[in-house]
Order: structure tokens, then sequence, then C-alpha cells
């Protein structure tokens, strides 16, 4: 072959390896070192949910591309059962928003009405002390469950955005069941999570929970709207001294939600009480803003 001969065949073979040297590794979201930054006079204390615990279900890892914009996660089953216990995920209302919790109960096959029964009941005192709150009066249940749509009748509210967050209440609970997919409310149109999702925060945190007590390492979840989709944990002691800090990546962000999860470790001697913060830093200053202040009790290490 002429030496122009094997310059052409090489040709191809040195372009494909240059293209293949510059594609580049999908995004990750590894954890790292939480970004450093003053307190903010505007950063909102808040008490979402909670831990590692058993019952929680981890957001599944960023995607290399995010997905299109969302108005709200789709809905999924956060009731968790053993053989003498359930746990349900509850969501109460703080500062006009709806926050996510949960409690373990005795086993039962009437889930909806158990968890009926413990929104009206309303929050602990632990979760209480963080400003949540329930709006759905006692004795509502579920008249029928059937193809999917939950029918029942919620008592009238006195103005119209109470109402709204009640039915908001009842609407994003009772989905979690996988029997549940529609809510209809007083002979109304269906409705499902995505009607009400104005009305979450841009930070909602499901696990831990206010008062759980929570070891290291902690496993934060939850979903985000927030700049670059970066979410940030660090965790204070009873002092208010910060033991632990990390950073994730929500599967969407800037525009539309996200699932994340970040893991944060720590060491202390004593078993105390603590607090998760869970934020988003300013892209303008570089201070914490939409903080969800989750109040636990810190299990000592080592």
């Amino acid at each position: 072959m002429s030496r122009h001969g094997v310059a052409g065949a090489i040709a191809p073979v040195l372009a494909a390896a240059l293209l293949l040297s510059g594609c580049g590794a999908p995004r990750s979201g590894v954890l790292g070192p939480a970004p450093t930054a003053a307190p903010s006079s505007a950063t909102a204390s808040s008490g979402a949910p909670s831990s590692a615990a058993p019952t929680e279900r981890p957001a599944p890892d960023p995607p290399s591309e995010p997905p299109p914009a969302a108005t709200a996660p789709p809905p999924a089953s956060a009731s968790t059962t053993t053989r003498d216990t359930v746990t349900v995920e509850l969501w109460f209302v703080r500062a006009e928003q709806l926050v996510p919790t949960r409690r373990t109960r005795p086993a039962t096959v009437a889930t909806s009405r158990l968890a009926l029964t413990e929104l009206a009941a309303g929050p602990t005192r632990a979760e209480s002390a963080t400003g949540l709150r329930t709006l759905v009066p006692a004795g509502l249940e579920v008249t029928r469950i059937t193809d999917g749509m939950a029918t029942l009748r919620v008592p009238s509210a006195d103005d119209r955005a109470q109402r709204r967050l009640r039915e908001a209440q009842v609407v994003w609970t009772l989905t979690q069941f996988p029997t549940v997919r529609q809510v209809r409310v007083d002979g109304a149109a269906p409705v499902d999570r995505t009607d009400y999702a104005d009305l979450l925060p841009p930070i909602v945190v499901s696990g831990p929970a206010p008062g759980d007590r929570v070891s290291a390492p902690l496993v934060v979840t939850g979903t985000a709207d927030v700049f670059e989709a970066t979410v940030s944990v660090r965790v204070l002691d009873a002092a208010g001294r910060e033991v632990a800090a990390g950073f994730g990546t929500a599967s969407c962000g800037s525009g539309c939600r996200g699932g994340y999860r970040v893991v944060v470790g720590w060491r202390t001697v004593r078993e105390q009480k603590g607090t998760v913060e869970v934020y988003e830093v300013s892209a303008r200053d570089g201070t914490r803003i939409n903080t969800m202040a989750v109040p636990v009790v810190l299990a000592p290490v080592g």
C-alpha cells in the first residue's frame, strides 16, 4: 500500500480516538464539605421530616441529564408495613406550606383511615415546636376507593386558602398509597399532588423527622427546587456547634423539583439534642436560605 494509502487508513482511527477522549463523565453529585456561609437573617427555620430510618426510601442517584421540568415529584408509596407495625407519611402545615412527617403504628389493613385519623390528631410535641399544625378535622373518612380514586367529604373551612391547605393535606397524605392516584373532594373534579405542588417549600425533608433519634452516618432525604440543584446539610449539637456538614445534588433543580440524598457523619461522646439543617446557599451572597431545621436526638459515636 502507498504512503498516501496508509495515511488515509489511519486518519479515521485517529479521529475516533479524539472524539472518545473528548466525552465528559456524567454529573455525579459526589458529596463533599458544605459551602461555608454566614447565617442569614432571612433564613426561615422549619421542621421537616427525617432520618435514615428504615421506613424512608432514598431518592435515586442524579441522572447524567436532568429530567424535564416538573411541578411536583410523582406520587409514590411512602408507607411501609411489617408484621406488627405500619409507618405512614403525614403532611402537615407550617407557614402556609406543606411539610411531611411520619407515624409508626400497629399494623392495620385500613391504612387510609389510620392516616386520616393521625392527620386529624395533629402534630406531636416535637413537631409542634417546629411550627407544624393541622387543618384536618376529626371524623374525616374515605367513603370509597375505586380504580385509584378515593372519594371523601371535607368539612368547609372559614376561607378559601384554609380550605385549599386542608384539601392539600388530605391529597398528599392519601396518594402515598399505591391504591390511590387521585382524590375527589365534595363531588368536585378529581385532583392529585400536582394540583397542590405550589404549596411545597423550596426544600422538603422527608427524613429525618422531628424528634427522631439518629446515628451516624445519617442519610438525609427529600425533594428540592433550588439553584443548580445543590442541597446543603449541616448537623448542630446541643450547643449549636456544627459537628457535620455535606452537600449533594438533587435530580432536578432551578425551576423543577428533584429528589436528593445526602449522607453525613459526626463524632459525639454523649447522647444529646441536636438539629439537622437542610438549606440552599444563595447564589447572590452565599448566605443560607430556604433553611429547613429538624430537631433530633444525636446518638453518640465511637
